[in-house]
């Protein structure tokens, strides 16, 4: 301006031109100077205007556009990444064939007063499909699955979309999503999908594969933390995860009761029935997949399963296999009580037991986890009386009292044994500072040698001619897994030998006996009948 000596327009960085001025009070911007009446324009708008859109594929045409909305006189300079473009100098830039090298960030001044920064990136990456699978990519027969196609940066443009499994093209799929209704082992496979814009028929770059996995079975698996024994007041967690997956299933918890009319059956292999599933009371469906008894009550003892379900409609799991859960307490309202009180029988002979010392509620039964995972109540029951008058190898389990109103007993641990050799044990925990004696028992007449090895977590203690051994002052270490050999007759099951202080009644009143199992639990356990306790 140096030199000028009449003005006529005065274009200004920072002045009310930029601000919108109510149409009725424009005038109020005008001034008056010793030569002339001046008043303020209003600064024009203009926008910028990309087609067909931010995100493009590659090969195609794409267009920034300049829209201002008054005059012709403006003067355009157009940048990427702040760089002059020297060929880019009208109000409509061109990009006739896009590649990987136009993508950037656009800026836009117009001259003389107007300066825009457009940052749209004309071009980020190309457009690719992506598969996504719902529930999970790891499915099971029988299951709800969805599948998806999205395009990356595809914007609010339609697409049709080209299914393929196993790289052939999947028939009469154009949809964005599908369900396969119930999935089979066929529906494995590896999944990939592209887009393809309806407007001018560009295709977008197939996506990455994803791999549908179909199972046969989903398995619902229990567990219990810190452990299956535990005393009245302790706190327990029973955990349920599904095998092989982990993604969106919610648990649902049940005890396992003797079936009755409107339960469900849980079978066996061979169709017999085990017991039925009995929704517990305070169920909570949740995605945790655990449950806390905190304090354990006596009458939370008793035998669990567990279940997970997904999706809509839900699909469910099968049961778990039942896990137990033995409470014993200070002073429970009945006492089992078994004739003659040891916790190994010879298969053949009769076993008597009773609940007594029932003070809080009727309808007491006798009621047995065996070590085949039956529950049920114990035959021949008269009452709160059960006796068997010919005792199997499948009457090997975990015995307890059990009320109407949920009331229980400590439970006992009982071995039916087919050989001719076993341990007189008592199944009751002894007393510290009392006296013991540990037997070994033949099931026909006395051998003329009565010699036997008396064994405690398989090293030898003693070697008796009697056959017994006497430990004249019980304490606590000499708890363990007991049991004896003859060297004629052979060997007999091992039991747990329990002992508890005269102050405290914390130890359980639990004998345990060991049983053959099919499959060996895991770690450094023991399996017992119905339960397993750490070395």
């Amino acid at each position: 301006l140096c030199g000028a000596m009449v003005f006529i327009k005065l274009d200004l960085d920072s002045a009310y031109n930029f601000f919108r001025v109510r149409e009725g009070d424009k005038w109020k911007t005008a001034f008056l100077t010793t030569t002339e009446h001046y008043e303020y324009l209003e600064r024009p708008t203009a926008t910028v205007k990309v087609q067909p859109a931010d995100h493009v594929l590659m090969g195609e045409r794409v267009t920034l556009t300049c829209e201002i909305e008054s005059g012709d006189y403006w003067n355009y300079e157009w940048y990427k990444n702040n760089n002059l473009l020297s060929d880019a100098k009208r109000k409509e830039y061109e990009i006739s064939n896009v590649g990987q090298d136009h993508a950037g960030v656009y800026t836009l001044k117009v001259r003389p007063t107007i300066t825009l920064r457009y940052e749209g990136a004309v071009l980020t990456e190309t457009t690719k499909a992506m598969v996504n699978i719902k529930p999970d990519k790891q499915v099971f027969k029988g299951e709800p699955v969805t599948l998806r196609c999205d395009i990356q940066a595809g914007g609010d443009t339609e697409w049709t979309y080209s299914w393929y499994k196993d790289d052939s093209l999947y028939p009469n799929r154009r949809t964005q999503e599908f369900t396969i209704s119930s999935v089979t082992e066929s529906n494995t496979g590896k999944y990939t999908c592209r887009g393809e814009r309806t407007n001018d028929l560009q295709k977008s770059e197939i996506s990455d594969a994803v791999t549908l996995t179909v199972s046969d079975v989903a398995q619902a698996v229990l567990s219990v933390s810190p452990q299956s024994w535990l005393t009245e007041g302790d706190s327990v967690t029973l955990s349920c995860e599904v095998t092989g997956s982990s993604t969106g299933w919610t648990f649902s918890w049940y005890r396992a009761v003797p079936y009755r009319p409107g339960l469900k059956q849980i079978r066996d292999a061979h169709g017999n029935v085990m017991y039925g599933v009995e929704l517990l009371s305070d169920n909570r469906r949740e995605a945790g997949g655990s449950y806390t008894l905190s304090p354990a009550a006596l009458h939370h003892t008793g035998v669990y399963v567990c279940r997970a379900e997904r999706g809509e409609p839900a699909y469910q799991t099968q049961y778990s296999s039942p896990q137990p859960l033995w409470i014993t307490g200070t002073s429970p309202p009945a006492s089992l009580i078994i004739s003659p009180s040891r916790s190994q029988r010879f298969s053949g002979h009769s076993l008597s037991l009773s609940c007594e010392g029932q003070s809080d509620s009727t309808g007491w039964r006798v009621r047995r986890y065996t070590h085949s995972g039956e529950v049920s109540d114990c035959s021949s029951v008269t009452g709160s009386t059960c006796n068997i008058s010919s005792l199997y190898t499948s009457h090997t389990g975990v015995y307890w009292c059990q009320s109407e109103s949920g009331g229980g007993s400590d439970p006992l641990n009982i071995t039916v044994h087919n050989g001719d050799v076993i341990l007189d044990s008592p199944v009751h925990p002894v007393t510290e500072g009392d006296s013991l004696t540990l037997c070994c028992l033949y099931r026909s007449t006395k051998p003329s040698n009565l010699t036997a090895d008396f064994y405690r977590d398989g090293s030898l203690l003693q070697t008796q001619t009697t056959g017994e051994m006497i430990i004249r002052t019980v304490s606590k270490s000499d708890e363990g897994l007991y049991h004896c050999t003859h060297p004629e007759k052979g060997e007999s099951p091992k039991s747990w030998l329990s002992v508890r202080d005269d102050s405290a009644t914390r130890y359980s009143d639990v004998t345990f006996t060991e049983v053959v199992t099919k499959e060996k639990p895991k770690g450094n356990t023991v399996m017992y009948s119905g339960f397993q306790r750490p070395l």
